[in-house]
Parts: structure tokens; C-alpha cells; sequence
């Protein structure tokens, strides 16, 4: 297969541990294409799902950008970190008060609907072309502006204290650490994000992606079979 011979949609179930941009690389690399992009990171500390838009579906990215999303994670409460999540310090701890599931999925339902979210100090979001990450590293804080997000739905699976594994549903742009952090604070323990996975964009499931390493071990015949066709890929209320 000569070499940019491939054009469609790509779906990746992203390892732990490398940054979005990372997946973009191993794929060019493996496609032997520069023309890959993607609609949607994920922080490097989390897995799942990743559309990547492969050739002429580059072109894509302007309606699956905005998509809906779904993740599942564990909150952790009783710690408060600088990052939101576990990859940063704890710079609070406070006990867990009792509490059963129910008294929890309350909690999670004040966060339903239409809402201003703060993106944290830790995050990707630029002020001035520079990310905000690169400030927080050197102990800046900077003022940003709250995004509107809206959370569809955000619900308890299991609750085994300090844990609790949650799914939330959510708009683009919405930062589920933050998430976490808030309902940490409005429990009074404070809490961060343990562990992330994203599993649902839209239509698109992680059912149906590649982990990175076998996608790497295909041949090159293989990939195309794996290749969503752009027409089957663009959401119907744009068709």
C-alpha cells in the first residue's frame, strides 16, 4: 500500500501514560503519513477512546470536535491536589464523612445541567499562547475565564469510601477532574481524580477501537478494514 494510501477515521484506545500528541506520532510513524490529527485529547494519565482522523478526514475536525462525551473514573475523597488529579501533590487532607450511596448520588445531581466550570492551573488551555501548565509548574496562577459545560448525566456506580467509581456524561470542554475536585468541595472532604477513562464520543464506543500496540502490529493490508469511511463518520445532523 503506497504511502499516504489510507483516508478515514481511526478509532485508538489510548495506553496511560503518553500525551495525545504521543498517539498522533506512533501512528504516523506506523502509517507513514504526516496528514493525522485528531478530535479530542485526553490528559496522559488517562485511557480510552480517541478518534483519529486519518488523510482527507482531516477535514473532520470541525464536527467532531464538539461532541459529547463519556467517561469512567474513581474520585477519591479526602485529598485535594494541586492537579485535580493523582498525578499531583495533596495539599489538603480531610476526613470522609459518612455517607451512603444514595446521600452521594445527591450530591452528584447537583451537578446536572448547564454550568460555568474554571479550567484548572494544570491543564493544556492557553492564556497568552502559553499553557496554563507551564505557568502552574513554576507556581503561577493566572486569572481564566469560566467555560460553559453541561454535564448530562453523572452517576454512582460504586461507592466503597474514599473510592467512588462514577460515569459522567459531558459536553466538550468539560474537565472531569475539576469535576471531581468540585464535588469534593461541596462534600466538605475535598477529593480528586484517581483514575479516567473515556469510553463513549458520540456514536462512537470504545468497544470498537484498537489498542495502540496492536494497531502497531497490523499489517500494512490489515489497517484499512479498521478505517471508518468519512460519510459513515460525520454525525447525521450535519449530513
Amino acid at each position: 500500500m503506497a504511502q499516504g494510501d489510507f483516508e478515514g477515521v481511526l478509532l485508538i484506545d489510548k495506553p496511560a501514560g503518553m500525551t495525545s500528541h504521543d498517539v498522533v506520532d506512533r501512528v504516523r510513524r506506523k502509517l507513514k503519513m504526516k496528514r493525522i490529527g485528531h478530535a479530542g485529547t485526553l490528559d496522559p494519565s488517562a485511557t480510552g477512546l480517541m478518534i483519529l482522523l486519518v488523510g482527507k478526514a482531516t477535514k473532520l475536525s470541525q464536527f467532531l470536535m464538539g461532541l459529547d462525551k463519556v467517561y469512567e473514573g474513581t474520585v477519591h475523597f479526602g485529598q485535594t491536589t494541586n492537579t485535580q488529579d493523582a498525578e499531583g501533590e495533596v495539599v489538603e487532607e480531610k476526613p470522609v464523612p459518612e455517607m451512603d450511596a444514595e446521600q452521594l448520588q445527591n450530591y452528584l445531581n447537583e451537578f446536572l445541567g448547564d454550568q460555568y466550570q474554571m479550567p484548572p492551573m494544570f491543564s493544556a488551555k492557553k492564556i497568552d499562547g502559553v499553557p496554563l501548565y507551564k505557568l502552574a509548574r513554576k507556581g503561577k496562577e493566572v486569572e481564566r475565564e469560566p467555560r460553559v459545560i453541561r454535564i448530562i448525566s453523572f452517576t454512582l456506580d460504586t461507592w466503597n469510601s474514599p473510592d467512588a467509581e462514577v460515569t459522567v456524561a459531558c459536553s466538550k470542554g468539560t474537565y472531569v477532574r475539576t469535576l471531581a475536585h468540585d464535588l469534593g468541595q461541596k462534600v466538605g472532604c475535598g477529593a480528586h481524580l484517581k483514575d479516567l477513562r473515556r469510553v463513549e464520543i458520540d456514536k462512537f464506543v470504545i468497544e470498537d477501537s484498537l489498542e495502540l500496540a496492536d494497531f502497531e502490529a497490523l499489517e500494512p493490508s490489515e489497517i484499512r478494514r479498521y478505517l471508518i469511511p468519512p460519510y459513515q463518520a460525520v454525525p447525521s445532523h450535519v449530513l
